[in-house]
């Protein structure tokens, strides 16, 4: 009676998954308590995503077509997927339109793609493209490189640019709990002949993406995850997948899987994906960015592009200057 009455709450099949009901593991693993506003009530602890992360892909593809749903009906089919040309948005992109067909893409052109992205998207159906205001090249200018992470980035063009003596404090000493501190190993950056920020994905990738959604009047799907970065797990554990009340509603239904279920899927669902990849590319943003390049294995970004796009590399470490940036932080290219 009990698991019946779950079942129909849930809208879930009975299932079993290690004896346990598949409907008990959703309400003990995967319901976020939130109110009828959609505000979540408390955070999502972090065994609870180290949990769902370790759960078989067929689990996760119903919680995410769930997570869809919700943002679907929720802004009355008014949504899009935020579409890279990548891995991840590559999936997101078949997870959607498996449950609605003419949900479109949007592509954001900042000219800093690989050949073999534009390729794919070209090929895909279904997908608005949008371009920046401002050059890679005047944001360099004008705001700084971005090195080491978004965080740390954002922690040096702070230190050298905030009007606010306790910010500026925090950023080098660290606040009352010693957070929001530089790390010591980066401080050498503070002094470099060069500057340093965060801003460009917010200048060329959020800004046009804030005003397609101004002007269309819909919402996100973005295929972020929580294993991608500190960052963005912080965000999920704040969040959730879907969180509306906010200055910018996001749905990111990927947040708890893992790279290895992004392969799975493209794998068993047989997904075309870019050909960058088969080149042994693992990341697959824009060209030139240096966030984690320091934490690449064996041959890194700006090694492989040297060998499979000449003309591009020329162009990054001589022309936009990359090149003295990378000598500053001793990394090979």
């Amino acid at each position: 009676m009990f698991l019946g009455c779950l079942s129909c709450a849930l809208n879930v099949e009975v299932e079993t998954l290690g004896g346990m009901p598949y409907q008990l593991l959703v309400r003990l693993i995967f319901v976020e308590t939130a109110d009828m506003n959609g505000i979540k009530t408390h955070k999502i602890q972090s065994w609870q995503l180290q949990f769902r992360q370790s759960l078989p892909l067929w689990m996760k593809i119903r919680y995410t077509e769930k997570r869809i749903v919700d943002w679907y009906e929720r802004n009355h089919g008014k949504v899009y997927v935020a579409f890279s040309g990548g891995k991840d948005s590559t999936v997101l992109l078949h997870l959607v339109r498996e449950l609605y067909s003419s949900v479109p893409a949007v592509f954001i052109n900042t000219g800093l793609e690989y050949p073999e992205i534009m390729q794919f998207v070209r090929e895909t159906e279904n997908v608005i493209w949008l371009c920046p205001k401002m050059s890679f090249k005047k944001v360099l200018e004008k705001y700084g490189y971005p090195v080491v992470s978004k965080e740390n980035a954002q922690k040096l063009y702070e230190i050298k640019n905030t009007k606010s003596d306790k910010l500026r404090n925090i950023r080098l000493f660290g606040g009352e709990k010693g957070n929001g501190k530089l790390p010591e190993k980066w401080k050498f950056l503070i002094d470099a002949d060069f500057k340093i920020s965060d801003k460009c994905c917010s200048v060329m990738k959020k800004r046009p993406a804030l005003a397609y959604e101004k002007i269309s009047g819909k919402k996100p799907f973005i295929g972020t995850m929580a294993a991608d970065s500190s960052l963005r797990k912080i965000s999920y554990l704040k969040t959730g997948c879907n969180f509306f009340k906010t200055k910018r509603p996001v749905s990111t239904p990927l947040s708890f899987w893992l790279e290895s279920d992004i392969w799975d899927y493209l794998r068993i669902k047989k997904i075309p994906y870019s050909t960058i990849y088969d080149l042994g590319f693992e990341r697959t943003g824009c060209m030139f960015c240096m966030f984690g390049v320091h934490l690449d294995k064996g041959e890194n970004r700006f090694q492989r592009m040297k060998k499979t796009h000449p003309k591009q590399y020329d162009y990054c470490i001589n022309k936009l200057g990359i090149g003295k940036v990378l000598d500053a932080l001793h990394i090979c290219y």
